[in-house]
């Protein structure tokens, strides 16, 4: 209990979070021994996933939620994922500089994370941001994607709950991104509510809707948002609180558990393989020399994995 508070203490200041998520994120052994400390103190924050078609809003809306959430005396952590090059080093994107009104805020912490085109890693660096922030005292923590597709899927299964945001004036986009957003999203948010093609977008959403039934039985809600004006957004936020505070939200945390300890599983093993040996390996199956099935096997018993 004493060494779970000293590390704790560690994470008072918004430059010693980052310097820990610093850690975190570039999987350094001192990041991953901080986590493991941390993890008995987690569990309390809500992680929200914000994602959606570009042009939407989504930054919008998660400057109008961060807003509301501090009239609460909430304390807000925003992880927003940026698809920027490793060479860049994956600055904030343009659209996300009206967030930085709350730069001053202490209660306020927000940190670009850069996909660098590798999907399991991001996954990983923001399943464990997300528990850093949390052992930090955050009450909320946003992950905002950059946008609808295979990477946000993934990202999305490690929210608690996740909000599709959507606009009018889509059109034929919607059907477009349909598989996206029927499998992720737990909440639907009509952002520009006040734009012509509304009720257009409303009846689409319905439509998809009713052409399939979720496991879990929750009934999606469709909530419509103005978060430039921050009209919607009480709603939306009431909205996020029914689905984590019932069944529906624990057996997600339980299914999102599932996929990430997969994942981890996944990634602990690959980490044992040498590369080289795996290419010769490539080479030989490439050239019908051996079976993949026989090379596989053949790691396994190498591995000592059953």
């Amino acid at each position: 209990m004493r060494l779970l508070q000293t590390v704790t203490d560690r994470l008072r200041t918004p430059r010693e979070i980052a310097r820990a998520a610093t850690s975190v994120e570039e999987r350094l052994p001192a990041g991953q021994e901080l986590l493991r400390a941390l993890f008995s103190s987690t569990g309390r924050a809500v992680v929200v996933g914000v994602t959606g078609p570009p042009g939407a809003g989504k930054s919008t809306f998660t400057d109008a939620l961060i807003h509301h959430l501090r009239a609460s005396d909430k304390r807000v952590a925003v992880l927003a994922v940026d698809p920027s090059s490793p060479f860049t080093g994956g600055a904030i994107l343009g659209d996300r500089i009206r967030m930085q009104r709350h730069h001053s805020d202490q209660g306020v912490f927000i940190r670009s994370l850069a996909t660098r085109g590798s999907l399991g890693g991001l996954s990983a660096a923001t399943s464990d941001l997300a528990l850093l922030f949390d052992a930090a005292g955050y009450d909320v923590i946003i992950v905002e994607t950059v946008g609808v597709g295979q990477d946000e899927v993934d990202v999305a299964r490690i929210a608690d709950v996740t909000a599709v945001i959507l606009m009018p004036g889509m059109g034929d986009d919607v059907q477009a991104i349909k598989a996206g957003i029927m499998e992720v999203a737990d909440i639907y948010i009509l952002n520009k509510a006040d734009h012509p093609g509304v009720e257009r977008l409303e009846a689409e959403v319905q439509f998809l809707l009713s052409l399939s039934k979720r496991d879990d039985g929750w009934a999606t809600p469709i909530v419509r948002c103005i978060s430039t004006e921050g009209t919607g957004i009480e709603d939306a936020w009431a909205a996020i609180e029914r689905f984590t505070a019932g069944s529906h939200g624990a057996h997600k945390k339980l299914e999102s558990w599932k996929w990430r300890l997969r994942e981890m599983l996944r990634d602990r093993v690959l980490s044992l393989v040498d590369e080289h040996a795996l290419e010769r390996d490539a080479a030989d199956v490439s050239e019908r020399k051996v079976d993949p099935y026989t090379v596989v096997e053949r790691w396994m018993q190498k591995l000592r994995v059953n």
